[in-house]
């Protein structure tokens, strides 16, 4: 498997990263597997959707010599001059802070602009200054909008649904500019609903899998947009943490592309309901005959997505270790640990 051989190369060969959101959810789980392999990495995040209580985790899962390694910046994507000193003497970047969710985008498109097109540009502007060797980002499968084939081939996008849809196509739009302007090439990947460790369950964007663990560990009702035959491409955190690694090594026939990020399955929101309840009925009693409660379907969301994950596959090394039982099992394993403390 290439990844096994690259995280060997690391190890013997350390770089310095930038995680820029290295609080959230994704960006604590870059820093853990980075550290762990002996990396010096950069952090950037301004706590609006991270948290400190991911960095407080990732101390207390690594070693005293490996934490010492991070250095952690305070500060703000929208801020040219915060990218600009995150990025000094750093190898490869990780751009993962974003303001994520298609209905904070709907109730508020401003703020979702500011920090996902005038964050990613300076961003941009600021890696190509600092000639970092390699610019992975965040893109999103919300790109494809309403293209109606399955599955998702990256070649082939429709109509953005979202105020947030736009915002992860202008990144891939300016990422693409920058590649032919000034030979700065990127790669991005479009991530298809990543859940596990870490991703918040509170508040009203949560996603839905540490949503509805946390309801069900909790006794809450969980709701069900539309019919429950709504279906996804879940993709666990370590793919995409793999798939992020293999991304900033890969060679030049990989860069300026954009590559699916996900599993190849499709599951409906049902089986994903059923599936958690499952898992924690092994430890809560009871909870197997918990139903959830459907409303109506949410603005913004298409119907069904799937990735077609060969591309990746075949120009980086992807290959996904995680299906979604698997990480519905460990994310549920997790999420108990943390009610359990």
């Amino acid at each position: 498997m290439k990844y096994d051989q690259v995280k060997e190369d690391l190890k013997q060969s350390p770089k310095t990263w930038l995680i820029t959101g290295v609080a959230g959810f994704i960006g604590s789980n870059l820093l853990e597997t980075l550290l762990k392999l002996g990396q010096t990495v950069t952090g950037l995040d301004n706590f609006e959707t991270g948290h400190q209580h991911n960095l407080d985790e990732v101390k207390s899962l690594v070693s005293e010599e490996q934490w010492n390694r991070f250095t952690f910046i305070d500060g703000d994507i929208r801020n040219l001059e915060d990218c600009q000193k995150a990025v000094t003497g750093v190898d490869y970047v990780l751009h993962q802070a974003a303001l994520g969710s298609v209905p904070r985008s709907i109730n508020d498109p401003i703020p979702t602009n500011e920090t996902n097109i005038t964050g990613f540009l300076n961003m941009l502007v600021a890696s190509r200054d600092a000639e970092v060797t390699s610019f992975t980002y965040a893109a999103s499968s919300s790109t494809y909008g309403d293209h109606p084939a399955l599955p998702k081939v990256e070649e082939n996008i429709g109509n953005p649904l979202s105020p947030y849809a736009v915002t992860k196509y202008v990144n891939e739009l300016y990422a693409s500019v920058f590649a032919r302007t000034y030979g700065f090439k990127t790669i991005g990947l479009r991530y298809f609903n990543i859940f596990g460790r870490r991703q918040d369950p509170n508040g009203a964007y949560a996603a839905v899998v540490p949503k509805w663990t946390a309801s069900l560990i909790n006794g809450e009702t969980v709701y069900i947009n539309g019919d429950g035959e709504t279906s996804r491409d879940f993709c666990y955190i370590d793919n995409a943490v793999q798939a992020n690694i293999l991304a900033s090594v890969a060679d030049d026939a990989a860069k300026d592309n954009v590559f699916n990020v996900a599993v190849g399955d499709r599951t409906t929101l049902n089986d994903l309901y059923r599936a958690i309840r499952s898992n924690l009925a092994e430890i809560i009693f009871g909870i197997k005959e918990v139903e959830p409660l459907y409303r109506d379907f949410r603005a913004g969301d298409v119907r069904h997505s799937q990735a077609d994950i060969s591309k990746a596959k075949t120009l980086i090394g992807y290959q996904p270790t995680h299906r979604i039982m698997d990480g519905v099992g460990e994310a549920t394993s997790w999420y108990l640990g943390k009610k359990s403390k």
